[in-house]
């Protein structure tokens, strides 16, 4: 990093990250200011592009899930259970009942090691002053030992329902491969009952940080769903008043391409950037949250609306508890369905679905033909969805903010970004930060 100088030191300043760690991917971001004013902010992304939906053309329906479980280690369910419900539409089949639970007991599984991952290993660290989880373990032992406890459990639901804890290969479309005994579930439910007082304690310490005062008026974007938390079904709702069938979801939302960056934009047609991800969740859908996670919500302090993305780490927090809490009542009630997956005969058809990916809505089409084979494929996944919204959160910050020293606001730059848990790719280094003041 360049050395810092105060503001009006200098005109021009420049502030250089080469690499910032605790997110996924790589870019550059560029800031450039003049006067008080913010002119220009990219985010570039540039990685060069992956190509799934060009590869997934061609393949067998049934191929699917195990592909696009390879676009994120953090998220493949995510992915799988995306693909799965598009392409059970697209061949007029619902799975229910209790390969339904089944389904969201694997949601809860990716949520907890996903959320327990950024909580305390990825951003707590920015409110605490550490460079990373590393550094914090030489302080607070107790603090990132639990953390990787609730991932441990996290992974352990995956591990059982999906063969293993990354990429999960039991997952198919209409079910499973195989379904785990009664008995391999029940042995989760004191580990559950543990991690279940962890992430009330987590929500405790999170809600103790300071946050910046900084809540832009979001369009918040989720699903929603008349009788549970979202996970892997409802309508696509927004804070504006649209409520739509996913199957919609095209005519109101596009990509666009950008100059700056390998990765698409997203907006909202006639609105503009939107948000999705836990804020949008959590307002969208508090009353569908658990009493014990309404109740930690209030005493962190968040109103049913949260619109600060800092605090996004106590409604991850909150999330957490809610999965720990769904988790808990699925092993506990759980008898195995049989047979382990409902039979899916293709059929020339055109699918789609969104699910809640941890970061947020994430939605898949398929086109099939008679056989089974994959015409066309559209992911379209939350950070795509999050740039140009982050890049806006990042100039209303910075004008906010520059009378911060270069090292402060870069800083505090890393964690606006950091508040989306950015998932650009499975690598590790994200982030160059030049800003230019003049």
């Amino acid at each position: 990093m360049s050395a810092s100088k105060s503001p009006s030191s200098r005109k021009t300043r420049t502030i250089t990250v080469d690499t910032l760690a605790r997110v996924e991917g790589e870019g550059a971001l560029h800031v450039r200011v003049r006067g008080d004013r913010v002119e220009d902010v990219r985010l570039r992304i540039y990685e060069p592009p992956r190509f799934f939906e060009g590869f997934l053309q061609g393949r067998r329906f049934t191929e699917v899930p195990d592909i696009t479980a390879r676009i994120c280690g953090i998220c493949p369910v995510a992915y799988q259970m995306s693909s799965c419900h598009a392409l059970e539409a697209a061949c007029g089949v619902t799975v229910g009942g209790p390969l339904r639970t089944l389904r969201r007991l694997l949601y809860c599984g990716e949520w907890i090691e996903s959320h327990a991952l950024h909580i305390y290993m990825l951003h707590a660290p920015d409110f605490l002053g550490y460079q990373s989880g590393i550094h914090m373990a030489a302080d607070h032992p107790e603090m990132v030992e639990r953390g990787l406890e609730l991932k441990r459990i996290g992974n352990q639901i995956l591990e059982i329902l999906g063969g293993r804890a990354v990429h999960p290969i039991n997952v198919k479309v209409g079910g499973f491969y195989r379904v785990p005994a009664r008995k391999e579930l029940l042995a989760l439910r004191e580990p559950l009952l543990g991690e279940r007082d962890m992430a009330l304690a987590t929500v405790r310490w999170v809600s103790g940080f300071t946050f910046p005062d900084f809540a832009p008026d979001y369009e918040l974007v989720s699903l929603r769903h008349p009788d549970e938390y979202p996970f892997n079904e409802g309508r696509v709702v927004t804070s504006r008043g649209l409520d739509i069938p996913v199957a919609d979801y095209e005519k109101h939302f596009h990509e666009e391409h950008v100059e700056h960056s390998n990765a698409l934009h997203s907006v909202h047609v006639g609105e503009g950037t939107y948000h999705v991800g836990p804020l949008a969740r959590y307002s969208l859908n508090f009353d569908k949250l658990a009493p014990i996670a309404q109740q930690a919500a209030r005493e962190a302090g968040l109103g049913t609306v949260c619109r600060n993305p800092f605090q996004s780490i106590v409604v991850r927090a909150v999330e957490l508890l809610q999965v720990c809490d769904e988790a808990l009542a699925i092993v506990e009630s759980y008898e195995p369905p049989d047979p382990p997956a409902v039979e899916i005969l293709p059929r020339a058809g055109t699918g789609a679905a969104a699910t809640e990916a941890p970061r947020g809505l994430l939605y898949h089409r398929y086109q099939i033909d008679a056989d089974g084979k994959v015409l066309l494929a559209k992911i379209v996944p939350p950070t795509s969805q999050n740039l140009r919204q982050i890049e806006d959160d990042l100039r209303a910050f910075v004008e906010g903010h520059l009378d911060l020293p270069d090292d402060r606001l870069t800083w505090q730059c890393e964690q606006a970004i950091r508040n989306y848990d950015p998932c650009i790719s499975c690598a590790t280094h994200f982030l160059k930060l030049t800003v230019d003041r003049g």
